[in-house]
This record gives structure tokens, sequence and C-alpha cells, in this order.
């Protein structure tokens, strides 16, 4: 039998209250900027902020012992003597405790006068098709910020109010930033409406454009939804917008967070009566991969350039 170990309140409270952040930076996990929180790099759908964290896949959360426990697959005693040990015998930071802050209004960034840099980043360096980009550019659902030139995705409500925005960075130096405009609705998220009865589930705006980009042909009639991530709001909200929507082809990462997410939105939909159900794969991790594989030149066109090359 195990030895019992024996942890006081005190002990207890101030294991739940380590900041997240500053442990697993400690433990040498690799965290991205996502709003006011911070999402792992080895897992974008676990997001952190202070002592608390959220799995956007499971739709599960809670505080510093409980994650330890998750992530780790720690036992309780272990969770607790992890987070009071520290690293080295200095204790973790402790999370702040802060107050929950008022909700800010959603205001759209301002827009730049041009979208040179935001057009030379979907096209030349994801691929997206040009004819693409300008429809929906067109549309004003994306435009560049005048701030840091950013791509914008506007999500539109039924009634063509802007609702979301998700933001993009256009720098390639270092890792590229992204999140989502503060205050916005994530029902509302970056979506297309068409007419026939099938809806495309993607987790980024620019896997939607890629795939379209790909498959073209009557691409308009059909609709299209990304979730910014991997939970299912947008999608049920888009669904309650256009009843006439029967057919659901999930189409998220082909990795770990977006097959569990397919299992759980798929499940929820079961429950909600949607039948026809299917998931298209990627062959990479995700759909803007494929899109850049496919526009690579062949490799007997690069055999070529190079002997072309070593001749001169």
């Amino acid at each position: 039998m195990g030895e019992f170990v024996y942890f006081t309140e005190e002990q207890k409270q101030r294991a739940n209250a380590v900041d997240l952040e500053d442990f697993l930076s400690r433990q040498g996990e690799k965290l991205l900027r996502s709003g006011r929180e911070k999402r792992l790099a080895s897992d974008h759908s676990i997001t952190v902020r202070g002592n608390r964290w959220y799995d956007h896949a499971t739709e599960k959360g809670g505080c510093a012992i409980d994650f330890v426990r998750m992530f780790y697959n720690q036992s309780f005693p272990d969770a607790v003597t992890m987070l009071l040990s520290g690293e080295q015998g200095v204790a973790y930071q402790e999370s702040v405790n802060q107050q929950p802050e008022p909700k800010k209004p959603f205001v759209l960034p301002e827009a730049n006068q041009t979208m040179h840099r935001a057009f030379a980043y979907l096209i030349k360096t994801r691929c997206v098709d040009p004819k693409v980009v300008s429809v929906f550019a067109g549309k004003h659902m994306i435009y560049e910020d005048v701030k840091y030139h950013n791509v914008v995705f506007v999500g539109f409500d039924s009634d063509g109010i802007p609702r979301h925005a998700h933001k993009r960075g256009t720098c390639q130096k270092g890792q590229p930033f992204k999140g989502n405009v503060e205050g916005c609705d994530p029902r509302y998220s970056f979506r297309w409406v068409g007419k026939s009865n099938t809806v495309y589930v993607f987790e980024a705006p620019i896997d939607m454009l890629s795939f379209i980009s790909m498959y073209q042909k009557g691409w308009m009639d059909h609709s299209y939804v990304a979730l910014c991530g991997v939970a299912e709001h947008a999608l049920m909200q888009l669904l309650n917008d256009a009843p006439h929507i029967s057919q659901i082809a999930l189409c998220l990462d082909h990795d770990k967070a977006g097959i569990q997410a397919r299992e759980r939105i798929k499940k929820n939909l079961s429950e909600r009566g949607y039948h026809m159900i299917f998931s298209l794969f990627s062959n990479l991790k995700d759909w803007n991969e494929d899109l850049q594989e496919l526009k690579k030149p062949p490799p007997e066109y690069m055999n070529r350039q190079q002997t072309v090359i070593q001749m001169m």
C-alpha cells in the first residue's frame, strides 16, 4: 500500500493558486499568446490564464491542481507536490487574484487604406487563390488593419452586422500573432452562408479559404464556417440561422485536437437530430499545408532549374 500523503488546506490552496503560465514555462512548455490568455504550443485546444485553464476540445477546465493531474497524468498528492516544490526548491509564482473584468464593447480594428500586406500574405505566403480573396475582401469580410497590418477576418450576423473579428499577423519573423478581437461574439466567427444543404467546418479562416481555393467549382452555393478554434458555438449558430442545412462536413485539423473535436461535435450534432455528418481529412496537418504543397513546383521542374543554375 502506498504511503498516505497529508496536505493542509493552506498547502492545497497554495498549490491551486500557482500561476500556470509561470509553471508551464519552467516545465519547458512553449506558450502562444491568444488574446488575454496563453495557448499551449503542444496542444492548441488548451488555454491558461493565471491559475485557471480550459480545454476547448473537451470543454473542461479548472485550477492548477486539476490541470497537473490531467496534463501530466499525476495523482492528487503528486500534483500538489509538483506545484508546491517549484524548480530546484524555488516556489512557483502565485497567480494574482483577478477580479472579473467588465466586458469590452466589440469594435473592429481600424482599416488600412490599402490591403497590400494582407493580399501578399494570403496569396503569396499562404497560396490562397486571388479570386477567392477578392470575393471576401469585396464583401468587407477580409481587410488589413492600420496599426499592425494584420489580416482581419470579419464575422457577420444574419442581419449583416459585424459581431466577430479574428486577426492574423502578416510578419514572417518569429511566431506570427493570431487572436480574436476583444468583445467579439464567438457564435459569429468567419463564415459564408450559401443556398445548398451542406456546410463545411474548419478550425481557422485560412484553412477555410485554402479548401475553397482547391475546390472552387460552385463553392458559393455551399456554406462554410471557421470556428477560430475547436469549440462549436459558431457552427451551432449558423445551423440556427440557416435551417436549410442538413449535411455537415467536419474539416478540422488532422491532429489529436482536431480528431477529438470531430468526435465531440459529431456527438453533439447527433443529439440535435443531425445525421448526415461526415469528416474530410487533409493529407497533411491542415488544408493550408495541403494547398501550399499543391502549389510547389514538381520535383522534375526543380531538378531542371538546379541543372540550369549549375550550367550557368
